[in-house]
């Protein structure tokens, strides 16, 4: 894999083979950090922030560790200047007359640049890119041998209060900025998350965090920063589903720091990934402005190879050059890797012919690639650590191969975080990952005056020209639940300044984000907020084409995408508590990392569950902030978990307070992965129902530190029980058992996500927990089949991309049955079904199973199913076995002693039948351990009970 091709790109298109240019990286010098009021003064790096500098000077302990988020606040609350005494830097003289540039791809995030002595520039965005001039400066510079360049940087958190207590402020109404930690956050183009989360710390960190660079090139010479390359489909509009028959336009923009010449022409080359060229030549369109040339030429699709999701086909990449050439001589060479795709989010009224087919009416609310439907199945992207410069490419390489096996397709790159590297959508592009992006705006309001908007609007034109070749690119949205939570809550809390604020929040989402990404892009969707319902109509004849919805809704009508979060219990996996969409972007709950995290952060003593440091770690708790003196507030999320487990689970018993502690932990995960599970087998159902529901993203992926979250994935790698659930419910054919609490009918579905035809059949059979089949008439319904027993085998078949109703229980009727006890045993559903996957001609046999369970198993009359494992050297595999009883949530774990091997298993958190036994296989993402293999050990649920 060329994981590193879109850093390596900007560091060609910076150091040119052409002459008469010298690039210095600045990370190459030597820095210092400085704040001299608090006399410190240590080594600094670039790219880096300030904790990360100075941890390593050894001035402060891990920022992770303990309590540091709140003890350490005094970093972000500083100023802060990194230093340096340049070298090599070249003196302008007769042979060598040059402009000199400072280039900065990342600061964050007020930044007072001075260079020589002298002031450059000032800065407040933390996600554009910088480029000065300081030619003039240079040559009237005194330090000839080594010039002083000064990056001097205030406190956020300080500036934001400044800026929202300066006269004429934007004010909005209490609670529609959503904080924990530090208020004012809409006032600063920074990271928002960095002021605190319910889900992460807030250490508001500052610093040079991505590369930097002086630039010096001479008389003739070009320099490009920055680029734009768009793929689309001849006559392709963007929102809109394009005509799959035209050829391909391929669309390019280059940025230049020096003037590019008035008869400059651009060429372009095209090879796959063998060097094999298939197309080359000269684009036409060209219009210069000196600083920005563009171009244009039609390529004929048959010369191109589709690039498609994982699972639905190939990720076919192509190298694409561009040279502007001046007189036959180049002057300066692109290189991008892109793909040939159309993905487009149709939100489109429902048609006529979708309406015959039981849709209900409404808007459509759908990802098509290459013009096709599918099922996105995925989850939520935070930012995978607080400090961005020690994210790698091989920590998101560990994140995208968990997706994938996961048997995710789409990720949601989540507002309020940081826009994603170039290598992070390298990744994406080799792996088959959509990500849906959207621009770093969440859960507020902003300020509308012309500077704020034009700093907004230059943020927008850089990224999206930065990533807009990238396959995986699905979508730019303008920001986090704009609509469903801000505009509502005006609407709620001050209806009389409702117009007021959304004319604000237009000024802001729909005319300079949307013009942004219009103006740079044919080939992508742009919607203003993350959950919406659409747009009432689209018109490219007008500045502005979109005029959304908002709640202009028909009664019987659906539209739009749903969000859900109930932190009530009690009505977990009561259906009628789920929002009925056409997508589903957001929806979870919290749950503990795991024992072998937790000693990544805390301390010994600290391993209870109501342990001070846990419990102020864990920042789920009401909006307003939390501070040490009143950290009971943060009981509000411990007590919710605890509620949960208590409900649904055995409360675990264990004598040893440590291992207490652990199952704990574990108990609050297998809520969270049943629940989540609930929500997505009755979304996925929905494909076949009415609302014609195709999509289920869930809160969250991966974890930002140690701590209570909604992730799947732990800050060190490992799985929890979330990845491995959503990894079985997100197979292609499924079944799903659905209960309606209200009509007491259990409906049991076969769902499928492919493109064709599948057929096979379905087992139910009643279970004792002490593994024998209960003799229990099943009264089912839509089959014309009479059951035997307490089980049966129902035919199927699922049209493409679907769900079916195979039968329907009246559990009333099975509670009548004698001697029947809901505690007593589950309902086992086994599928066993034949298909074509996803662009392919072969046969497949797919299985699942899945169960319901008429009582929680807090109630339930569990049996001690006694597990054993083995590791088969020879084969590589475990062999997991139950000798007697029903193994639920059996749960496969590397030994205490062998904490630092992060082990994914191939499954688990499944269910184990008596006599059944099952061969798992693993593979290790980081640590070793002699031996570690003969140290698994396997639990169920049933283990939580028992005193050690």
């Amino acid at each position: 894999m060329n994981t590193y091709l879109g850093l390596l790109a900007i560091l060609q298109t910076l150091q040119s083979l052409v002459s008469g240019k010298l690039v210095l990286d600045l990370s190459d010098q030597a820095w210092r950090l400085e704040n001299l009021p608090l006399n410190i003064s240590v080594p600094g790096h670039i790219p880096s922030q300030v904790h990360l500098d100075l941890h390593k000077a050894g001035v402060i302990g891990n920022p992770y560790y303990g309590l540091n988020d709140f003890s350490l606040r005094w970093i972000g609350q500083s100023d802060w200047s990194y230093i340096t005494n340049l070298k090599n830097l070249l003196r302008p003289n007769e042979t060598f007359n040059a402009e000199t540039f400072i280039l900065f791809n990342g600061l964050d995030t007020f930044a007072n640049i001075s260079f020589c002595g002298h002031h450059v520039a000032s800065t407040n965005n933390q996600f554009r890119q910088w480029r000065f001039n300081i030619t003039e400066i240079w040559s009237k510079c005194p330090q000839v041998e080594s010039p002083m360049l000064e990056v001097h940087f205030r406190s956020a958190t300080e500036m934001a209060t400044e800026l929202a207590e300066a006269p004429g402020a934007e004010t909005w109404p209490f609670g529609i900025e959503g904080w924990f930690e530090y208020p004012h956050r809409a006032f600063v183009r920074k990271e928002q998350s960095d002021f605190g989360w319910d889900w992460g710390p807030a250490f508001a960190p500052a610093g040079i965090w991505q590369k930097a660079w002086i630039v010096q090139v001479s008389e003739g010479e070009l320099m490009i920063p920055n680029s734009m390359l768009d793929i689309y489909r001849d006559g392709q509009l963007n929102n809109l589903p394009p005509n799959q028959n035209t050829h391909w336009v391929l669309n390019t923009s280059i940025d230049s720091l020096t003037g590019i010449p008035a008869e400059a022409e651009l060429t372009y080359r095209i090879t796959d990934s063998t060097g094999k060229v298939h197309d080359s030549g000269s684009l036409s369109n060209i219009t210069n402005g000196q600083d920005v040339i563009s171009g244009a030429v039609i390529l004929d699709q048959s010369k191109y190879k589709l690039w498609w999701p994982a699972g639905m086909g190939d990720q076919n990449l192509y190298n694409i050059t561009i040279d502007i050439v001046h007189n036959k001589r180049k002057l300066a060479s692109v290189q991008k890797r892109s793909g040939f795709r159309t993905i487009v989010l149709n939100l489109e009224p429902i048609s006529e012919k979708q309406r015959s087919q039981g849709i209900a009416p409404g808007n459509n609310w759908h990802f098509e690639i290459n013009g096709r439907e599918f099922y996105a199945k995925g989850s939520n992207f935070i930012p995978p650590d607080a400090f961005w410069p020690r994210v790698t490419a091989s920590r998101i390489c560990s994140l995208f191969e968990a997706i994938v096996a996961g048997n995710q397709n789409m990720l949601r790159v989540w507002a309020s975080g940081a826009y994603s590297p170039d290598f992070m959508y390298d990744l994406a592009d080799e792996m088959g990952i959509l990500l849906w992006s959207e621009f770093e705006f969440g859960d507020a309001l902003y300020p509308v005056t012309a500077d704020f908007l034009e700093n907004c609007r230059q943020e927008a034109v850089y990224q999206v020209r930065r990533v807009n070749h990238h396959p995986s690119l699905a979508l730019w949205a303008g920001g986090n639940e704009l609509e469903s939570l801000e505009l509502k809550g005006v609407k709620s809390r001050a209806p009389d300044q409702y117009d007021k604020y959304l004319a604000e929040y237009e000024t802001l989402f729909l005319r300079t984000l949307l013009p942004a990404v219009y103006g740079n892009s044919r080939s992508i969707t742009y919607i203003p907020s993350s959950t919406e319902n659409g747009y009432l109509s689209i018109n490219f004849s007008n500045p502005i084409p979109i005029i959304q919805r908002y709640e202009n809704l028909t009664k019987g009508s659906i539209y739009g995408d749903t969000d859900h979060y109930n932190y009530d219990s009690l009505d977990a996996f009561n259906l009628d508590t789920y929002p009925v969409g056409r997508f589903a972007n957001e929806f979870g709950y919290h749950s503990m990392p795991s024992l072998s995290t937790w000693k990544e952060a805390i301390s010994d003593e600290d391993l209870h569950f109501n342990s001070s440091t846990i419990m102020l770690r864990n920042h789920h708790y009401p909006a307003g902030g939390l501070n040490i003196s009143n950290y009971h507030n943060s009981s509000l999320g411990m007590a919710e978990m605890t509620l949960a487990v208590e409900r649904y689970y055995p409360v675990p018993q264990k004598t040893n307070t440590v291992a207490n502690f652990s199952a704990w932990c574990h108990s609050t995960q297998i809520f969270q992965a049943d629940y989540y599970r609930s929500q997505i087998q009755f979304y996925r159902v929905g494909s076949g129902l009415p609302e014609r529901q195709l999509g289920s993203l869930y809160w969250q992926l991966e974890d930002i530190w140690q701590a209570p979250t909604w992730a799947g994935i732990e800050y060190s790698g490992r799985w929890k029980v979330l990845h491995y659930v959503a990894k079985e419910i997100y197979s292609s054919v499924i079944v799903a058992p659905l209960f309606n609490s209200t009509t007491g009918i259990l409906h049991v579905y076969a769902v499928s996500d492919l493109w064709s035809k599948v057929s096979g059949t379905l087992t139910l059979s009643w279970v004792a927990w002490k593994g024998e089949i209960l003799n229990y008439t099943l009264p089912t319904e839509g089959n014309g089949m009479s059951p035997s027993g307490g089980s049966t085998t129902l035919p199927f078949s699922i049209g493409p991309l679907n769900s079916t109703l195979v039968t329907s229980i009246n559990m009333s009727s099975v509670s009548q049955a004698e001697n029947y006890d809901p505690r007593l045993g589950l309902l086992v559903a086994n599928l066993s079904a034949t298909g074509q996957p996803i662009n392919s001609n072969a046969t497949k046999t797919f299985t699942h199973t899945n169960a319901y369970t008429p009582t929680p198993l807090s109630h339930a009359t569990l049996e001690d199913p006694q597990l054993s494992v083995q590791y088969d050297e020879k084969n590589n595999v475990f062999t997991v076995s139950a000798k007697r009883g029903v193994s639920q949530w059996t749960w496969l774990s590397v030994a205490d002693s062998d904490s630092d091997v992060i082990v994914i298993f191939d499954e688990n958190a499944f269910i184990l039948l008596r006599g059944e036994v099952k061969q798992v296989g693993y593979h290790v993402i980081s640590g070793q351990s002699q031996g570690w293999q003969h140290r698994v050990t396997v639990e169920s649920i049933y283990n939580n009970t028992l005193r050690s």
